[in-house]
């Protein structure tokens, strides 16, 4: 483990551009993945780290959320996302997604559930259909049935069309409640005839099997 004074080493190379802010995305990675998991350690670091910053390294800290996030570190993927957030940093929908995963994987259902909420109220028509699968994802995950019918109304309100994973959890969820007619009419509306697979590296439209 790397200890406080590196750190501090590091991060100052940085600030005084002896790397500019775009290349300092590893700087990032090493001193956070070196800290406590205490919340006040990780912003005190991350506040520190920009100190010295004109403007917020955006890039900088978006690349470093990705490779915490191929490495699977979900808690520092969730302090880092939402210290970008609590800079008025990052107020993307795939930041969100991110940070959605994150809460899947970790396991905090109720702060996913907070948040999602909040990012409904925020862009309410503007809400991706990436988004919106990956909640009903991470309600399925979960086994919260109802919580899918939900956001699947949600969608279908707003003008959203399910893709085709999101079609067959909710048809699952409507199966699981015993509707078996709601779910026969999702498969009928969104499911199409026909699919893609890919054969010999090209990619085919195959009839879907009945």
């Amino acid at each position: 483990m790397i200890s406080y004074p590196l750190r501090l080493i590091i991060v100052s190379f940085c600030n005084k551009k002896y790397l500019d802010s775009t290349n300092c995305w590893w700087i990032l990675d090493i001193q956070v993945s070196a800290l406590p998991n205490e919340k006040e350690a990780v912003y005190e670091a991350l506040d520190k780290w920009i100190a010295w910053e004109t403007e917020f390294p955006l890039i900088a800290a978006a690349k470093a959320l990705k490779i915490l996030q191929k490495r699977n570190q979900w808690l520092r993927v969730i302090q880092v996302g939402k210290w970008m957030l609590s800079k008025g940093q990052g107020l993307t929908m795939g930041t969100y997604d991110t940070l959605l995963l994150a809460f899947d994987m970790d396991k905090r259902v109720d702060e996913a559930e907070t948040f999602w909420n909040m990012i409904v109220h925020t862009h309410t028509r503007s809400v991706s259909k990436r988004l919106f699968s990956r909640i009903i994802a991470l309600y399925d995950h979960h086994h919260m049935t109802e919580k899918i019918i939900e956001v699947f109304a949600d969608m279908e309100e707003l003008g959203v069309k399910p893709d085709e994973d999101t079609v067959t959890r909710v048809a699952h969820a409507f199966q699981n409640l015993g509707d078996e007619d709601k779910q026969k009419l999702v498969l009928q509306k969104y499911l199409n005839n026909w699919k893609y697979i890919h054969f010999n590296g090209e990619r085919v439209k195959v009839k879907r099997d009945a």
